[in-house]
């Protein structure tokens, strides 16, 4: 049972109007996430254009970010948020063989480039929590960040660092909510990791 109160479309503010109606234009109904949102009126028409602006066309590669969010939400053990990312990712082209290995943490089939953003992903998903800033300013290790500069332009690097941690938030919220799956189950290799 989700944590907060699940609004149907009439009951979002006017503020929120607008930008649930071009989300249900995209998706045909009131996704769960959003429902609980509209109960802080004016959020949604924020958290929308973000997350579109955050997950769509930009200097990283789109598949990167797909993998990248699949990674953070298993890792991360919400059944919501895997649902969706697995359903968008497998929409643009992602196998679900490629999805299972990305849950397992498995990443010799994958580019140089999406190895080191999944290998970033983990770092900031797992072990940035746990490093207090004496052991490490930015939490992260100097090899992977020194990588990471190598490989991404600065763009890049701002779009899959945001987005990390923009799944690591909204895999967090997802599962506390604890809202009931909208989307189709992830695929049972990559459910078998939650």
């Amino acid at each position: 049972m989700s944590l907060v109160p699940l609004l149907t479309s009439a009951e979002f503010s006017s503020a929120d109007q607008p930008a649930l109606a071009q989300g249900m234009s995209a998706y045909g109904e009131v996704l769960n996430t959003w429902a609980g949102i509209g109960n802080s009126p004016g959020l949604l028409a924020a958290y929308l254009p973000f997350l579109r602006q955050v997950n769509g066309p930009g200097a990283l590669d789109g598949r990167v970010k797909e993998l990248v969010a699949v990674r953070v939400s298993v890792l991360n053990h919400c059944r919501y948020t895997t649902s969706h990312r697995c359903a968008s990712a497998l929409a643009k082209g992602v196998s679900a063989d490629e999805l299972a290995a990305v849950a397992d943490g498995e990443l010799g089939g994958f580019t140089e480039q999406e190895r080191l953003a999944l290998r970033l992903a983990e770092e900031m998903t797992v072990a940035l929590p746990g490093v207090p800033v004496e052991s490490g300013l930015t939490g992260v290790p100097a090899d992977v960040r020194d990588e990471a500069q190598r490989v991404f332009d600065a763009a890049q690097l701002v779009e899959l660092v945001m987005s990390i941690s923009l799944w690591n938030a909204l895999s967090r919220f997802h599962r506390v909510m604890a809202f009931e799956l909208d989307m189709p189950e992830p695929p049972a290799a990559v459910a078998a990791r939650l």
